[in-house]
């Protein structure tokens, strides 16, 4: 079959339809955005499409944009279920995170344990560490008053060894600004007496502490209902 030299090949109402931008919604694009940077690394309209859904009216999301984070903190459920595209169950949802938000906000300061000396790292981990069977190495995130910030377990051994890179220690201190840390683990022989490798982990760990500036302040080995401070020993 040989179509004629003047007949288009495609109708083109139908080409222009096909070639023209899809827009995404606002809501679509800041809940994607939300998914994959993080909720906390988005604006507010990220925060609002997290909870909300992708399917809020462009219309919708600018009204809730241009009240404000205390104006729509104080509306009440009937009000948002009458904006377009909310209806009960999307301002049901944001009415509680404004109130799981007040509720957070009006909890008193956690008591955070302070470090006064190796007894007090001590009474936090021998129950919990005489009876391992591997050996588990704990490093506890300390701010400028020595107070714990948190605590992770940045690597798990054998029964006589357990091998930890500075990267991996210092990455949770450095993102959490912690000023100084404080080394831990178990001896599952129940013999708190640092070995050689101990020695030597504990030199590369403080080494390296002093050249990014957070201080390696004691490294306590853990035995069966004993310990040892390697601070006390004159070690660090």
């Amino acid at each position: 079959m040989v179509y004629p030299a003047n007949m288009p090949l495609w109708d083109e109402e139908v080409l222009h339809a096909y070639a023209k931008p899809f827009k995404k919604p606002l809501a679509t694009v800041a809940r994607e955005q939300a998914a994959t940077y993080g909720v906390k690394n988005t604006g507010l309209a990220g925060v609002l499409a997290a909870i909300l859904g992708g399917s809020v009216p462009d219309s919708t999301m600018n009204v809730l944009l241009t009240e404000g984070l205390r104006n729509l903190a104080g509306k009440t459920v009937e009000e948002l279920s009458n904006l377009p595209g909310i209806g009960k169950d999307k301002a049901l949802r944001l009415v509680a995170a404004f109130e799981l938000a007040r509720r957070l906000a009006s909890l008193p300061p956690e008591e955070k344990p302070a470090i006064r000396g190796p007894e007090d790292v001590a009474a936090l981990f021998v129950n919990e560490m005489r009876h391992l069977e591997k050996e588990h190495m704990v490093v506890l995130l300390l701010d400028t008053k020595n107070r714990v910030v948190d605590r992770e377990t940045v690597s798990i051994g054998t029964m006589n060894s357990c091998l930890v890179h500075p990267r991996e220690l210092f990455k949770s201190a450095i993102k959490r600004n912690a000023a100084a840390v404080i080394l831990v683990h178990n001896h599952p022989s129940g013999d708190p007496l640092p070995s050689a490798q101990d020695r030597e982990i504990t030199r590369r760990l403080v080494e390296a502490g002093q050249i990014i500036g957070i201080e390696v302040l004691d490294h306590v080995i853990i035995g069966d209902g004993n310990f040892t401070s390697m601070k006390a020993k004159g070690l660090i």
